[in-house]
């Protein structure tokens, strides 16, 4: 593991000032190890790893590869190899060479090696112990994902296991997954809930309550990886069971009570009192969002990104432009009396919140809108989640003056005027042909309407809603640069999870307070998402309440699958899915096929993935094997089977 486990090479430092301010941040060349020994090294040393977050999270073929190929994301038509490939439709299989999880490998063991030397010389030094936790929770937190996506991995960087190394190696060797659990994650994030804080140091430094929810996100994972109800083969191979001697059951139960814990004792942390002011771009790192990856449209160097113009830096938050269609390529009239073919959007972050850049490498299959947010008129979830109507921004542009255009059926459309709606129900008589009207896209036109249409049980892989909850956004009245990848932080661990991971562990068997059963825990979070505040698709303020009825309608015993169908209405397209369809191995259930129309407006067609089991875990990426000494046959043991 030569490259991989040198010191964090290119890293940014948080000055320390108190808590008034979102962490300063100044470049540096490299970390010495005596450099960790003093409390400046130390605090600099974590904003390199804070600023590793940035490198996953946002990036977009991490994204690609935590949604393509789930109930939620098929590829899209502008899709490369990339995103195909995951799809696993029978469009090639993901391996050492093109999986994208070579992503989080090599961010994560960056990230290991420099806590490692945080703690490690910190320790000796007799840093202040808080700040020596915030590195753990980084080391841990690492860890964990590693092991969800790899299965057993190395604990020794080439000094000995969670020892910092400075010294280059060639040799690795992998450990189990329950030596992963019980010696890398368990124990560093225990000592980081006892000794952080309950409010962070800086805004967005991490806290008790941080390591509380991964800890019990990390005990119901392995409580899962113990039982393996679906018989999912683990590597390298080891017997299902615990060093420290506890059961399935004992982990289940943990991870229950230590989520209570976290809701019993907020912090600074809390719902929010609608699922609208989760997500919008206004109201960014809310109380709700406990870690998250940082961005600034003010400093390109605070970002790591640009902030104008093409191209930037490795943490680039460009996720939300691969599922965002080319909504840009919609065109009205200018002349009310014939067709003369005029250009309503053009890319603009100005215009808001909905109108990102567009890739069109991701689109969300049809039963995302007929199954998964059935319920669109109570439930607000589907209503701030995605973009559903796109509006007339051309007035954006200094350099066009009209003051309005003209749509379907030659009918004027106003400024901020709707230009396209997708529609919950196809009324039928939707004519597609666009042979009069032709706004160059796949939308079609009903009589009476100026704005084009598609029904949301007939979308393509060209023409989908958009995802407004990650949405691009600028505070800069005079940008109409949409080069730039967002500017927003993008959201890691939200309060609102901890209501999820009790319920689950009580689902499965977990022993419950009183008043926090499974069903009451969900309907805590159901009861919200009856609130509205304001409709996104209208664009207009809405005051409605329909919790009562959210919470009516939720079973009387609700199982697993509620609980991820629940998971995917409140978290969709946030980078959730794979984990939690491999967490709890309903992976080819709930993703083993998934309809969409092979040009908007046609009847959907069911496609089929392939999903053999020893895909649960992610190919050992090629240049980890190529930087590893030893031979073929041992590179070939040190790789996942299958692959």
């Amino acid at each position: 593991m030569q490259r991989i486990y040198k010191i964090l090479m290119i890293a940014t430092l948080f000055v320390a000032g108190g808590c008034k301010d979102i962490l300063e941040e100044t470049p540096r060349d490299r970390f010495e190890p005596g450099f960790f020994k003093t409390e400046a090294g130390i605090r600099g040393g974590l904003t390199g790893l804070y600023s590793g977050l940035r490198r996953l999270y946002g990036q977009p073929y991490y994204y690609n590869a935590t949604e393509t190929g789930t109930d939620e994301y098929t590829y899209g038509q502008q899709a490369d190899d990339n995103f195909r490939k995951a799809d696993l439709s029978g469009l090639g299989i993901p391996d050492a060479q093109n999986s994208r999880w070579d992503v989080l490998w090599n961010t994560a063991y960056a990230n290991i090696n420099s806590a490692s030397g945080i703690i490690t010389n910190g320790t000796e030094a007799n840093m202040p112990a808080a700040l020596i936790a915030e590195a753990r929770f980084f080391r841990s937190f690492s860890y964990f994902l590693l092991v969800q996506t790899f299965g057993g991995v190395p604990l020794d960087l080439g000094s000995g296991i969670l020892t910092y190394n400075t010294k280059p190696t060639l040799s690795s060797v992998r450990n189990t997954v329950p030596e992963v659990y019980t010696i890398g994650i368990f124990p560093d994030l225990k000592q980081a809930v006892e000794e952080l804080p309950d409010n962070p140091r800086d805004i967005g430094a991490v806290t008790k309550n941080v390591a509380r929810l991964t800890l019990a996100k990390a005990y119901l994972t392995y409580a899962w990886w113990l039982q393996n109800p679906n018989n999912v083969p683990t590597y390298p191979e080891t017997p299902r069971t615990d060093p420290d001697g506890h059961d399935a059951q004992w982990y289940f139960q943990n991870a229950y009570n230590i989520a209570l814990d976290g809701i019993n004792n907020p912090g600074p942390y809390a719902l929010q009192p609608t699922f609208y002011d989760v997500n919008l771009a206004q109201n960014d790192r809310n109380k709700e969002i406990m870690l998250w990856a940082d961005h600034t449209e003010a400093n390109a160097q605070y970002s790591e990104s640009n902030i104008t113009g093409w191209d930037g830096g490795d943490g680039q938050n460009q996720a939300v432009w691969m599922v965002t269609w080319y909504f840009q390529n919609l065109k009205a009239s200018s002349d009310p009396a014939s067709w003369k073919p005029a250009d309503v959007m053009f890319r603009t972050v100005q215009a808001g919140q909905s109108y990102s850049r567009p890739w069109m490498r991701m689109t969300p299959p049809v039963d995302v809108f007929t199954k998964t947010f059935s319920n669109k008129t109570e439930d607000s979830r589907f209503n701030g989640t995605f973009t559903t109507v796109y509006r007339g921004t051309w007035y954006l542009n200094t350099q066009r003056t009209e003051a309005r255009l003209y749509g379907a059926n030659l009918m004027p459309i106003e400024k901020n005027g709707k230009v396209l709606s997708f529609l919950s129900a196809d009324p039928g008589g939707i004519n597609y042909s666009n042979s009069t009207y032709n706004d160059n896209t796949e939308a079609g036109q009903l009589p009476g309407r100026a704005d084009y249409v598609v029904p949301l049980d007939k979308i393509s892989r060209s023409i989908y809603p958009g995802l407004w909850k990650l949405g691009s956004y600028r505070k800069s009245t005079d940008y109409n640069d949409d080069k730039i990848a967002s500017s927003r932080p993008y959201n890691i661990l939200k309060y609102s999870e901890f209501y999820f991971v009790a319920a689950e562990a009580a689902v499965k068997g977990a022993s419950v307070q009183a008043g926090r059963s499974a069903r009451e825990l969900i309907n805590v979070i159901r009861s919200r998402a009856g609130k509205w505040k304001f409709d996104v698709a209208e664009n207009v303020e809405k005051v409605e309440d329909n919790s009562a009825a959210m919470v009516a309608a939720t079973p009387a015993s609700i199982d697993i699958n509620y609980i991820l169908d629940e998971r995917s209405r409140e978290f969709f397209g946030e980078g959730y899915r794979w984990h939690d369809l491999a967490r709890t191995q309903k992976w080819e259930e709930y993703a083993g096929s998934y309809r969409i129309s092979q040009t908007a407006g046609a009847s959907p067609v069911t496609i089929t993935r392939q999903l053999p089991k020893y895909l649960y875990l992610r190919p050992i990426p090629q240049g980890q094997l190529d930087r590893m000494s030893g031979d073929a046959d041992f590179k070939k043991a040190y790789q996942n089977p299958g692959y």
